[in-house]
């Protein structure tokens, strides 16, 4: 059966990354694109999920807890933009922002890996790092696409 999010493509066995996401990701006719802006791992009530602030106002950061809370946060952000039909299995392309690769890429793999387990049903992503994000209670951000079928 064909994944919501539509067809993957996978090159032949020994070219897999570590993470579950296929090398391309083809999207069904007759759908609908919903553009996710750069999403953290903010509550409602402006807290961030996975910072610890520390005596000194230094903070510590848990790069897993603030992916989960960024995935959450997206799937919210889908379910309300087609008020509740669809989630993260519409996810087609997703790029992770990460401030300190070497040391958060597993935490936050691991993550992925959860909401994603099969790989052939998982969205296309790109993962990169860069020198900082908007709020220094953040080491991952989330921005993606996800399709759906009206």
């Amino acid at each position: 059966m064909e994944s919501p999010n539509g067809t993957g493509y996978l090159l032949p066995v020994g070219a897999q990354g570590l993470a579950n996401y296929p090398h391309a990701r083809t999207i069904p006719g007759k759908a609908r694109t919903i553009l996710v802006s750069g999403t953290s791992s903010r509550r409602a009530d402006g807290t961030f999920e996975g910072c610890e602030t520390k005596p000194d106002g230094t903070h510590k950061l848990d790069c897993g807890a603030q992916t989960g809370a960024v995935l959450r946060n997206i799937e919210t952000i889908i379910r309300g933009a087609t008020d509740g039909q669809h989630g993260l299995e519409s996810v087609v392309d997703a790029t992770v922002f990460l401030t300190d690769i070497q040391s958060d890429y597993a935490a936050m793999n691991a993550e992925w890996n959860k909401i994603w387990p099969d790989r052939t049903k998982a969205p296309a992503r790109t993962c990169v790092q860069v020198s900082a994000l908007p709020n220094p209670k953040i080491n991952v951000e989330i921005k993606c696409q996800a399709v759906v079928m009206d």
